[in-house]
């Protein structure tokens, strides 16, 4: 665990590097929406489609590792909704809420996965994650949208938009660029490989900021249900259903530890925006996120010491 421990430590202190700078405005806001947007538009896309594009597929157990990832997540969804009209009737938590509950337990925070994978099991990790996001982003976009969609009091998405939204995701077109070149056995140029590797180094540590400066520490001063639940289901339940799928699809190795870093970071920054844009509780969605993440100092290395 303290090896697991001294690898997350430094992803930890980097965001809350990003924490301290936003505090003291050393960057203002829209200059952090900038830096955003470069990390989400240019930098992780640049990274995914480098790996994508040079994994070996026959290398990894790729489509058992999206079987399990896959079936995680459907258990969870399925959970979730189950349980709706039981957190409505026993917590008064209505669709709005719900939302922000079911984003917080089904997303996952890919730039802090990325980074983790990189500080725990190097390059190999980051091929598996690459791969691993190919199966869970997809998915979880759709699956957030259409819950928002039915929960919430915003403006319901027609089919043609989420499709727009999808194919518009800069993770998404990567990945899927990635994939293309990788069956194509094109080699990339060397001056291209190189500058995509010189944008992928930048990647990383960048994204973790962005992560630390969108805390909000003072939003968790009133604890209640929905954030209690909201902030301690996926840490909590997420890597044990992972765990369990891993031994039913024989997944051992790095592709294991890997599936339970997926599985035990904390929910996407990115899960604030949507739930703001689509009427879902974005208050509640920003605490969730921001108590995840300052749990996962002890949450991920956990996981990792159980099932990884």
């Amino acid at each position: 665990m303290f090896m697991t421990l001294a690898a997350i430590l430094p992803v930890i202190l980097v965001i809350a590097s990003g924490y301290l700078m936003a505090r003291t405005g050393l960057i203002s806001d829209q200059q952090w929406r900038g830096v955003e947007r470069l990390a989400y538009y240019l930098l992780f896309p640049a990274v995914l489609f480098r790996t994508i594009a040079g994994v070996d597929f026959s290398r990894v157990p790729t489509l058992t590792m999206g079987a399990a990832l896959l079936s995680s997540i459907f258990a969870m969804i399925i959970a979730l909704l189950l349980l709706r009209p039981v957190l409505e009737r026993a917590f008064g938590i209505e669709g709005p809420r719900f939302t922000s509950i079911f984003q917080g337990t089904a997303r996952w925070n890919a730039m802090i996965a990325l980074a983790i994978a990189n500080n725990v099991v190097g390059e190999e990790g980051l091929a598996i994650l690459a791969i691993a996001m190919v199966f869970m982003i997809p998915v979880l976009n759709i699956a957030s949208i259409l819950v928002l969609s039915h929960y919430a009091s915003g403006t319901k998405p027609s089919p043609r938009k989420i499709a727009r939204d999808l194919y518009s995701n800069p993770f998404i077109l990567s990945i899927g660029a990635g994939v293309i070149v990788n069956v194509l056995g094109v080699s990339l140029p060397g001056a291209v490989d190189d500058t995509l590797e010189i944008l992928g180094r930048a990647s990383l540590p960048i994204g973790i900021i962005c992560v630390g400066a969108g805390l909000d520490l003072s939003s968790l001063r009133r604890p209640g249900p929905a954030l209690t639940l909201g902030a301690f289901l996926r840490p909590v339940f997420m890597p044990l259903i992972a765990f369990g799928f891993v031994h039913l699809f024989g997944i051992s190795g790095t592709a294991q530890t890997i599936v339970i870093i997926a599985s035990a970071v904390p929910a996407a920054s990115n899960s604030y925006l949507l739930a703001r844009q689509m009427g879902g509780d974005a208050k509640l969605m920003a605490e969730i996120i921001t108590l995840q993440t300052l749990a996962a100092t002890f949450t991920i290395p956990l996981a990792v010491l159980l099932f990884g």
